[in-house]
């Protein structure tokens, strides 16, 4: 009993203490607010009550001012920037200066890009009269000569991933019964409505979504994007919060700016590791504020075909209550399949907690036609935020699950279509096919000096930069050997990204000799000045005001949709500074394989100076369109270490052709000459 009252009387004594030591601070607390009250009062004795009322109203409206100034969408940094640019382009001579620069850059884009052959024009109006089928497909015939890129050899960068002749047959087919059907209408058109659904579910199945895992097939990678970002950013409104933020790396598609703009929200880039590409999850985590919205990763990047550390950043997302948004657009369909195909990888879809939603496109990797993706969530409460409802319209409830409202039916058909034919095991297969040809390569032009390999690339795209030479030099060079590949910037960079084209006999092969070949002329005198479009991609990159970049691409933009016929002007500057350039087979000598028997060589036998390759070779480059054109009518033709050469000689004049630091003159007419060996 004593214990318990002595215990009584202790709390009792503290709490006494701690109640007057609040006391004091109390009083204190009101001391200071009385003084404060008194000076303001003080300061304000000789004002006037309206001037009391003015002040503070503008102040007010000041600090709002300011809060709106500051705190934009856009950083103030780059605003100011704007500014100031705008300001230089109104001094006089300057603006004048530079805009005639730029309207004579967007003059020569649109010669380049709108020149059309001998005798074709553009269509201004309807026919007067319907034509026939045969009529309509004689002038499909002659708008497909337009094309001299050979993407079905395996030379071009992504953009068509297989082109399988069956395949195409089955699509066409399939495209044809449903090219009416419109799933906006699914009382209409039952079964596209059930096919939509079934290749939303079989994507899920693919990156181990839950039972509640669902999503939407949309027009591409870019509306996949836009539509989760779209999602996330309506449960940011519910939130509360105003100004939404995407935080993401630097290396996330251009998809997600577009998103920002669109809708409103703010990208914050995440720098990337300078060694391994991938996004810095610390300066991501340092990057989240009570604006955050969303995170994303992406699976492999587009730039450098690197996958971000999914399972890190998910980590934050789970921490931070976001949601988190793994962009799976360009390799979606290969990375889900690689443990299958030998080439297991670090989880990366809704196995992740945290991982909220994936876009993956089926018209890349899944090889349906163009104008088909996916985007899924782990949950159908974050779908829900995708919709858009219009419940008061007068032509009744509008609702529809992505921008679209019609859509087309057939693609959604041709893509079930595709899934369907491809199966598991045909998705497996050219996995294993492509990755396989995408690691030869990254193995090789590692081992090549002058160039390296941006991080470790896991998936198909091999990225290669240099800090011997400018890069744009070495994309420049194998353009002339008739490859198409990606430039990028910040860095200086080109990619190739694989596909089953690239896995034919040889192709790879081709890629990595190709790439030594030039790597080591430019080697030589690797400070050369870059020239041609190599020159261009520089230029953009380093220009500070990228309003003008902006302003170039929206030329560019406008090019496209031109109907005015240009005249063809004479051929420009080689990018070696020979007055060549590479011309594509389709423009070449229509009998070059003759001429070559014919006219070049004698009973099988070369005259003197030409290298030695036997008809057969001269004839496999020459079908693979190597070559260069100047201005006349005598065909010149020779071979040397850099691949074949050819010059139309002028009538009545010399004309040279110069390759690997050899030259020969054309004598008038047409007259075959071959340069000397170097």
């Amino acid at each position: 009993m004593w214990h318990g009252t002595m215990c009584w009387c202790v709390k009792t004594d503290a709490g006494y203490f701690l109640k007057s030591a609040l006391d004091v601070y109390r009083e204190m607390l009101l001391l200071y607010l009385d003084q404060g009250r008194q000076q303001v009062n003080s300061l304000c004795a000789d004002l006037e009550p309206w001037q009391i009322i003015g002040v503070t109203v503008l102040t007010t409206l000041g600090g709002v001012w300011a809060r709106g100034f500051l705190f934009q969408q856009e950083s103030l940094e780059s605003r100011m920037k704007k500014q100031c640019f705008r300001l230089i382009r109104k001094i006089p001579y300057v603006g004048v200066a530079i805009q005639s620069q730029l309207n004579k850059a967007l003059d020569d884009m649109s010669v380049s890009l709108c020149t059309l052959k001998e005798g074709m024009s553009y269509t201004h109006q309807l026919p007067s009269t319907g034509l026939s089928q045969v009529q309509v497909l004689d002038l499909i015939r002659e708008y497909q000569t337009l094309n001299d890129v050979q993407w079905e050899k395996g030379w071009v960068s992504g953009a068509v991933y297989w082109g399988d002749e069956t395949l195409t047959k089955l699509l066409v087919k399939v495209y044809g019964d449903f090219a009416w059907s419109n799933p906006l209408h699914p009382d209409i058109f039952p079964g596209v409505r059930k096919m939509e659904a079934e290749v939303v579910r079989m994507t899920c199945s693919l990156f181990h979504g839950g039972p509640e895992s669902c999503g939407t097939v949309t027009s591409g990678g870019t509306e996949s994007i836009l539509m989760a970002c779209k999602a996330y950013r309506d449960m940011a409104y519910e939130r509360g919060i105003k100004h939404p933020e995407i935080v993401a790396p630097k290396s996330v598609h251009a998809a997600f700016d577009k998103a920002a703009h669109y809708f409103g929200m703010k990208l914050v880039h995440i720098a990337l590791d300078k060694d391994t590409m991938k996004v810095d999850v610390k300066a991501m985590k340092r990057a989240i504020n009570r604006n955050t919205a969303m995170l994303v990763c992406s699976a492999p990047q587009f730039p450098h075909g690197i996958i971000d550390p999914v399972e890190e950043v998910a980590n934050l997302a789970v921490r931070y209550k976001l949601p988190l948004h793994v962009d799976a657009c360009l390799g979606g369909f290969l990375i889900g399949f690689m443990a299958k195909a030998g080439y297991p990888l670090a989880p990366f879809d809704f196995r992740v907690k945290g991982v909220t939603s994936m876009s993956a496109d089926t018209h890349k990797y899944g090889y349906a036609p163009k104008g088909s993706s996916v985007i899924l969530y782990s949950d159908k409460k974050y779908r829900h935020y995708q919709y858009f409802v219009a419940p008061n319209w007068q032509g009744g409830i509008y609702a529809s699950p992505s921008i679209a409202g019609s859509r087309p039916g057939g693609i959604i058909a041709a893509c079930w279509a595709t899934m369907m034919h491809m199966g598991e095991s045909g998705y497996v297969d050219a996995t294993q096919k492509i990755i396989s040809t995408a690691r030869t390569i990254k193995t090789e032009v590692r081992k090549i000096r002058g160039v390296f390999v941006f991080g470790d690339p896991e998936v198909s795209v091999v990225a290669m930069g240099s800090e011997d030479f400018d890069i744009f030099r070495l994309s420049n060079a194998l353009g002339s050997k008739g490859w198409n590949l990606n430039t990028l910037q910040y860095p200086s960079s080109i990619h190739i990204c694989c596909t089953v084209l690239h896995t034919q006999p040889g192709v790879a092969e081709r890629f990595v000799s190709d790439v030594r070949e030039q790597v080591a002329i430019i080697m030589k005198n690797p400070k050369e000045k870059t020239t041609g479009m190599g020159a261009i991609y520089g230029m953009a990159q380093s220009i500070p005001d990228r309003s003008m970049v902006t302003e170039i691409s929206c030329g560019f933009l406008d090019c496209l949709y031109s109907t005015e016929v240009h005249k063809p002007t004479p051929p420009a500057a080689h990018m070696n500074g020979n007055d060549t350039q590479v011309v594509p087979k389709a423009q070449s000598h229509p009998d070059l394989i003759e001429v070559f028997e014919e006219k070049l060589f004698v009973d099988g036998i070369p005259p003197a100076g030409l290298h030695p390759l036997g008809v057969a070779e001269q004839r496999q480059e020459a079908e693979l369109g190597f070559g260069s054109a100047g201005s006349g009518s005598g065909l010149g033709l020779g071979w040397s270490g850099s691949g074949l050469v050819w010059d139309w000689a002028d009538s009545g004049g010399v004309d040279f052709i110069q390759s690997g630091g050899t030259a020969a003159a054309a004598a008038a007419g047409p007259v075959l000459v071959a340069p000397a060996e170097a």
